[in-house]
């Protein structure tokens, strides 16, 4: 691998970072604490090492689509990575910085299919780069039930307050 090619590699890395720092902004805090959630919601401590596995998947997959096709020759499917990470940082400052526990489940839902879209188009170019977004799916749909379950839980209070 040529030093040009592990620059990539850094570059897709720090995207991931950058998207992530959303989440290490707006965490959750009491008022997150004082929601009901249902009995099967993994603890705290899981989230940050399963997200920084998922971001390691996500850096790989996209570089490994770059090194096959280049961003000219990969335009879509790069443009459709982008727009999933993108859409992966905004869900963290809708549901713990503005409290919207519905807008929150819908722009998940946009994720979802953002990655769906990722897998199809990656899939012709790099099996492996496809497959590595698959997790990433999984727990966004967890995720996304996760967050409905809460929201669902929680809407007579969260009227309430509004």
């Amino acid at each position: 691998m040529d030093s040009f090619s592990i620059l990539m590699l850094a570059g897709f890395a720090l995207a991931c970072f950058i998207v992530a720092t959303t989440a290490a902004v707006f965490r959750p805090g009491a008022w997150y604490e004082s929601l009901r959630k249902p009995w099967w919601r993994p603890p705290n401590w899981l989230f940050p090492p399963a997200w920084s596995a998922l971001y390691v998947m996500i850096a790989v997959s996209g570089w490994m689509v770059w090194r096959e096709r280049g961003f000219a020759g990969a335009a879509l499917p790069l443009g459709v990575y982008g727009l999933q990470l993108f859409l992966n940082g905004l869900w963290s400052p809708i549901f713990f910085g503005m409290k919207r526990l519905d807008l929150a489940f819908y722009e998940l839902i946009g994720l979802w299919l953002s990655i769906l879209a990722c897998i199809l188009l990656f899939m012709p170019i790099s099996s492996t780069a496809g497959w590595l977004l698959v997790p990433y799916l999984g727990w966004v749909s967890f995720a996304g039930y996760l967050n409905y379950t809460v929201w669902q839980m929680n809407r007579d209070a969260l009227t309430a307050s509004a």
